[in-house]
């Protein structure tokens, strides 16, 4: 089977092609809206950094720099083309989920984000990114991933087959937990949350 690659026609098809592409600006826009909101209701004061991790072009950090222009966007991706062409313009640097380690990062981050990509990662590299990922959280992770029983759209070649309690064992051995929406925080930060912020597991 030949390897998948995220090369430029891999990003033409699935964020421009018209017959393909999932979701537009306008979404993308309010996911990120939504994202800031939540980070900045839970540490109770303005986003300072942003980790997007499977940033792929670094789409979130032009819709992210409209709200909140000074804060400190960094984006991580497997692609070598992507970071290639968006890099230098993004703040986007070339590594591997499970190697976020390597990547020179400055964290702990106010806000992850790891959209749509955890149900790409065989469950081996998953946990080793998972923690990895618990020591960069330094709020909220915003984690929108797919489990067996969710309906998507989109590229599903190596999709894992997981179920949302396979997830939430993984990720809080690692010590990150759930609390809504594909929200997530780290062990040590949800004591914080009251009992109907959290989300039942």
């Amino acid at each position: 089977m030949t390897a998948k690659r995220y090369d430029r026609a891999y990003f033409d098809k699935w964020y421009r092609s018209r017959r393909h592409a999932i979701g537009s600006r306008t979404d993308l826009a309010r996911e990120v809206a939504f994202a800031v909101a939540a980070t900045e209701v839970f540490l109770a004061r303005p986003l300072r950094s942003v980790l997007d991790v499977g940033a792929g072009e670094g789409r979130w950090q032009p819709a992210l720099h409209r709200i909140r222009p000074g804060v400190r966007y960094a984006g991580v991706d497997s692609s070598e083309w992507a970071v290639a062409q968006w890099g230098r313009r993004r703040n986007l640097r070339h590594a591997e989920i499970d190697a976020l380690d390597q990547a020179g990062l400055s964290g702990p981050f106010d806000l992850v984000v790891v959209a749509d990509v955890l149900h790409y990662v065989p469950t081996p590299t998953l946990r080793r990114a998972a923690t990895q990922l618990a020591a960069l959280i330094g709020g909220l992770a915003y984690m929108p991933t797919f489990t067996t029983t969710d309906a998507s759209a989109g590229d599903h070649v190596g999709f894992q087959r997981r179920t949302a309690p396979t997830y939430r064992r993984i990720l809080g051995e690692a010590g990150i937990r759930p609390i809504g929406m594909h929200l997530w925080t780290t062990d040590d930060r949800f004591p914080q949350l009251s009992e109907l912020e959290r989300a039942s597991t």
